[in-house]
């Protein structure tokens, strides 16, 4: 099994827990090709600006895969405006596993996560990434929390 984090917006996020569906554009092809039904993604949502507040990133839920990837292009998503008219054609079915009441703060683990290794430019081990594996060890800490 492998655990994965799975990196969106919010509006996407609302698709996902609707849908049960995770997608990825085509660049991100050699990751998602790796997830297997029974792995586990973990859903990080974006951090995000509400005027002048500043959400911080966040874990909001855990996801089983509970298919292969397949093709579909249909428009469900919707692309940050640098992607232009992507519909994250490579998808996997999901089944819920736990929706977080009180979403995980993800800045507040980034000390302890040990796939970041540069702690203090620690989103460039998100940065261009639609996912990521992550070790057993992070998987645990989040899920700790």
């Amino acid at each position: 099994m492998a655990y994965w984090l799975c990196i969106t917006t919010e509006e996407n996020w609302k698709i996902i827990k609707e849908k049960k569906i995770w997608g990825v554009p085509e660049k991100n092809k050699n990751a998602i090709s790796k997830v297997r039904p029974g792995d586990l993604l973990l859903i990080y949502m974006r951090q995000r600006s509400t005027g002048k507040e500043v959400e911080g990133p966040k874990i909001v839920a855990l996801y089983e895969a509970a298919s292969e990837v397949f093709r579909d292009s249909s428009r469900i998503f919707r692309p940050p405006p640098e992607m232009g008219s992507e519909t994250f054609p490579l998808r996997i079915k999901l089944k819920p596993v736990k929706i977080f009441e009180k979403p995980v703060d993800f800045k507040g683990l980034i000390p302890d996560l040990k796939f970041i290794k540069n702690k203090r430019k620690w989103a460039g081990h998100l940065q261009g990434k639609s996912m990521r594996e992550i070790p057993e060890e992070d998987f645990k800490l989040i899920m700790a929390v």
